[in-house]
């Protein structure tokens, strides 16, 4: 059964260990929920099975827990953490002199006859349960607050026109909707361009670029909406897109969740009501069209959505 038990945790830091190559932590760029919980179910790990030996082989595993646990929150938590030098082993004599002794029965005697009188207890409240180490982990986490609760509310509802983009015919139907219900003054459209298209080699790669960017902002998605389109061949590539954000200003700046990609492009606010706007919306949400600032053929799309 041990050794089936250490098989199974081998296979489990191996899946985390892939999933933490190319991340600094579970989840985006910062810690969240999903590091605290993690850390907590592998703490007594480290602390009393994972010798040097045993968790040698999962370098991005060791990365991600110790920088986690030398972040501020878990340090006033979990204080300082020492990893296991050797491996706990099984003693069955400490076990069994670490377990209460079967006493014997005594005789009890019968009571008395005479009764007397009942006192009644006092009820004390009941003492408040202690959190356990995951548990203030947990609550030491702070609430992030919404980024764009300060802007009045809008008629335009982003999530019926993404419907109408995924299930209906984008140029007869969403295209449409989308003018017809789009709220100028609490929604802004944008032109993005990647400022370092020399350093696009594959397509695929360029790929994913945008993709990675995309999963970065994965908290964004409520109030944006974006086509972002490469443009080329391996070698000669451009990557641009629109975007339609909640408010008057770029959302990037309002949360450092999303800030780690929008550098890399240039942003230009369209005028919702010029041609210009109204031709970009088209052909970008279409991935059809002369694309005539562009100078190189469509190659493919991704959404945001």
């Amino acid at each position: 059964a041990t050794e089936f038990a250490k098989e199974e945790v081998k296979r489990v830091l191996g899946i985390l260990d892939s999933h933490l190559k190319t991340q600094t932590f579970l989840v985006g760029e910062r810690v969240s929920l999903a590091d605290i919980s993690v850390v907590c179910t592998l703490l007594w790990l480290y602390k009393q099975v994972l010798e040097p030996a045993f968790r040698q082989p999962f370098v991005n595993v060791n990365r991600w827990f110790v920088t986690c646990l030398n972040q501020p929150q878990f340090k006033a938590v979990l204080g300082d953490v020492k990893l296991c030098e050797k491996m706990a082993q099984f003693d069955a004599k400490k076990f069994a002199e670490n377990q209460p002794k079967k006493d014997t029965p005594k005789k009890e005697k019968p009571p008395k006859e005479e009764k007397k009188q009942e006192k009644k207890e006092e009820k004390k409240p009941a003492p408040e349960e202690e959190l356990d180490e995951c548990d203030q982990a947990l609550a030491a986490e702070p609430k992030s607050k919404d980024p764009f609760a300060h802007l009045p509310k809008s008629p335009f509802v982003m999530d019926e026109f993404k419907r109408k983009y995924s299930n209906e015919d984008t140029l007869t139907v969403a295209l449409p909707h989308f003018w017809e219900h789009f709220d100028k003054e609490g929604w802004s459209i944008w032109y993005a361009e990647y400022r370092f298209p020399e350093e696009l080699s594959q397509t695929f790669m360029s790929c994913n670029l945008i993709t990675g960017m995309f999963q970065r902002l994965d908290k964004l998605r409520k109030n944006a909406f974006a086509s972002v389109i490469l443009f080329g061949t391996n070698n000669d590539s451009s990557i641009s897109g629109v975007w339609v954000f909640r408010g008057q200003e770029l959302a990037f700046p309002l949360s450092p969740d999303w800030q780690v990609d929008y550098e890399s492009y240039t942003w230009r606010k369209l005028d919702s009501d010029s041609e210009e706007c109204k031709t970009l919306v088209k052909e970008y949400f279409l991935w059809e069209g002369e694309f005539q600032h562009v100078g190189k053929p469509f190659n493919q799309g991704k959404i945001f959505k």
